[in-house]
């Protein structure tokens, strides 16, 4: 009887072996091996828990064994949960925001966004003492979003900062949320991405069409409820679409997703496992 029970359990640990030893092929042959971090930027009212169903889904697909979390307080000042280990592959960064309504800025969000892409740069930067990156990704739920364009919009001429290689929006309101404004709703031409009305905080980011870096590939990831809205319930299809006229025809590509379905819902749409499959395969996938 023992020998038969050793057998077997010797079977169950071989086909365990065999299984991981799968996976790591898998992860080493379907994903570039790169130092590249993905940075994680949340919504308004959020924090890094917002993130961790996104990051936990690629490294469980095997993409990456290393996440830190950066919080970053009202001041601006990073500190990190852990440092990213050296020669760790496609690590990624989940930031926690302090400031995460930008609440002195609430009589003035045009300022606020600045501000919030003050506090992304000084992540980046902060990620720079512990290693030289050549590139970064960035990934933004919501008004990260909004943080992460004017970071890239303010620091357009500073060459000393890592390029951005990959830009993730998932559900950005460019031209404004449900019910802000009459430019959420403002049509959009299915060529260019143009609304036929702007918000003030989106003509701020015009001279994207000019200066949006060339190597950065995008990613636009909206949602639709199906309830006529046409939205997310919180941004408007034509709001997120919006952001193909700022930076489409300089991109090195650009891409527009449209989820559906309840799941399709503003704050699902970071714990939505249709997301996460286009994240990896976008960002990691060979």
């Amino acid at each position: 009887m023992k020998k038969y029970f050793k057998f077997g359990l010797g079977l169950v640990v071989a086909f365990a072996v065999m299984v991981g030893f799968k996976q790591r092929v898998y992860a080493v042959t379907h994903y570039v091996q790169s130092s590249t971090p993905t940075i994680f930027v949340h919504g308004w009212g959020s924090s890094s828990h917002a993130e961790e169903k996104m990051a936990n889904a690629a490294r469980d697909a095997g993409v990456t064994k290393t996440i830190v979390r950066a919080n970053v307080d009202k001041k601006g000042k990073v500190t990190f949960n852990r440092q990213i280990p050296a020669n760790s592959v496609n690590p990624i960064v989940e930031v926690n925001l302090e400031d995460n309504k930008l609440s002195a800025y609430q009589d003035d969000y045009m300022k606020g966004y600045h501000r919030g892409g003050e506090y992304v740069k000084n992540v980046v930067l902060a990620l720079e003492k512990q290693h030289h990156y050549k590139k970064i990704n960035l990934v933004g739920h919501s008004m990260g979003n909004l943080e992460i364009i004017n970071y890239i919009n303010d620091n357009v001429n500073n060459k000393k900062l890592p390029q951005v290689a990959h830009l993730v929006a998932i559900a950005g309101h460019y031209n404004g949320l449900v019910g802000q404004s009459n430019t959420a709703n403002a049509t959009v031409n299915p060529q260019t991405g143009e609304p036929d009305k702007m918000d003030s905080s989106y003509r701020e980011l015009l001279g994207l069409r000019q200066d949006f870096p060339r190597n950065t590939a995008v990613l636009n990831i909206y949602g639709d409820v199906g309830d006529g809205s046409h939205s997310d319930e919180d941004v408007p299809v034509n709001s997120a679409k919006s952001l193909k006229y700022l930076v489409g025809e300089r991109a090195k590509s650009y891409r527009e997703i449209e989820i559906h379905g309840k799941n399709a819902q503003h704050s699902k749409l970071h714990d939505n496992a249709q997301v996460n499959r286009e994240l990896i395969k976008f960002l990691w996938e060979k």
